[in-house]
């Protein structure tokens, strides 16, 4: 069984995909003047979100009637899951970090949330081993984008309730030094040449900006509500959201109307979905290379966590999905568990920090990319998806 798993393994390591993610992270590394163009990443994020959405909508248009129970009864699972990660994230940090706790629980947030590019990352790899997955995961994917914002919400409102200042302190802490060395490049695409953290404090490109320098809100300002018209849209109106479910809707109409409506559209949103995912991956790579500089201050704990919470939550969703699949009588495709374990072991980069910044100011801006892009992400596209692959592979043998 060990030979097998390492075999697998080392075969998933180095797929396509996942080298072209390799060099990304290599272009800052070897100090190679290369910027990837901000347009072409908006432009291959909308496409993966229309792709995923396209092909999930198309598959949903073949579920028999009969299934949609235990499909939404599945969905409520993965939304309640990521509930309980989120807050489970924030016991961790709490335990094996010393960041301020409106940091933790944004931090929380994120695991409490999922990555849409993690998610097509793991698409792409399952395409190319020729492993099939339920038509439905695409939807589960928006519904388990939701939860960690929630989770954010809730716990940065009750950090104000008891007592923390517009800065973002407790009572019962003593000040933050802490200095960012800020590095070209952002996920959250901010203005060309300057990172989030840059954009956020207003400051130049290459500089070194201590979190503590940042203007604190002048005395009496109002406190962001936990629910406004503005938070609302940005939670369920989100671009990704809409470009995602936009596509499963659209997929789904047309996967109705039969394969001849459907075939050549078929051809650019499927069978060029893993070019664009290469492209898609260089510059990820690129970003998470860069944002490593923003982890050496914030000590072991939080790295260790960064690695080791994804393997937790993901093998957790994988043993949550067997027993539903047990107690339900349901049959899952063997890349639904390993898709659910993505979704459960991924950290939000585009949800979350919009929600962040309309509603928890006083967090910090850089930290929580940091440990999702630079630690996470990172960790599950490379080792993780391949490790989840056989980790769902023993877990079923083994119940």
């Amino acid at each position: 069984m060990l030979l097998e798993f390492w075999e697998n393994f080392r075969h998933n390591l180095f797929k396509p995909l996942l080298l072209f993610f390799y060099l990304g992270f290599l272009i800052p590394v070897l100090k190679v003047k290369l910027d990837f163009p901000s347009v072409i990443y908006q432009g291959l994020t909308m496409y993966l979100l229309l792709a995923i959405g396209w092909h999930g909508g198309e598959e949903l248009a073949t579920i028999k009637p009969s299934s949609i129970a235990s499909v939404v009864g599945f969905m409520v699972v993965g939304f309640v899951l990521n509930l309980v990660i989120g807050f489970v994230a924030y016991l961790l940090l709490s335990w094996m970090t010393s960041l301020r706790r409106v940091d933790q629980a944004t931090i929380a947030g994120y695991y409490g949330s999922d990555s849409a590019g993690t998610f097509a990352t793991c698409v792409g790899v399952l395409a190319s081993a020729g492993i099939a997955f339920d038509a439905y995961m695409p939807v589960m994917l928006a519904v388990m984008e939701i939860p960690g914002c929630l989770v954010a919400l809730y716990l940065a409102a009750r950090l104000r309730h008891k007592g923390m200042d517009a800065a973002g302190f407790m009572p019962d802490e003593a000040g933050y030094p802490v200095t960012v060395t800020v590095g070209p490049g952002s996920a959250t695409q901010p203005a060309p040449g300057h990172t989030l953290i840059e954009q956020e404090l207003g400051t130049e490109p290459g500089l070194e900006v201590s979190l503590d320098e940042r203007t604190p809100p002048e005395p009496g300002a109002r406190t962001p509500r936990i629910v406004s018209p503005e938070l609302l849209r940005e939670v369920l109106l989100n671009p990704g959201l809409c470009l995602l479910f936009g596509g499963i809707i659209i997929g789904f109409v047309s996967g109705l109307q039969g394969e001849k409506v459907v075939h050549d559209d078929n051809t650019f949103f499927i069978s060029a979905f893993q070019g664009a995912l290469c492209l898609f991956l260089l510059e990820m790579g690129m970003t998470a290379s860069r944002k490593l500089k923003d982890l050496k201050f914030a000590g072991r704990g939080f790295i260790v966590f960064g690695l080791l919470a994804p393997n937790i939550f993901a093998t957790l969703g994988i043993v949550t999905a067997h027993v539903y699949a047990d107690l339900t009588h349901t049959a899952f495709k063997p890349g639904t568990y390993i898709l659910f374990a993505v979704l459960c072991g991924a950290a939000s980069y585009i949800a979350v920090p919009a929600v962040q910044r309309l509603a928890i100011p006083e967090a910090s801006p850089s930290l929580p990319l940091a440990t999702s892009l630079a630690l996470t992400f990172s960790y599950n596209v490379t080792i993780g998806i391949p490790l989840y692959t056989e980790v769902a592979r023993i877990v079923a043998h083994w119940l």
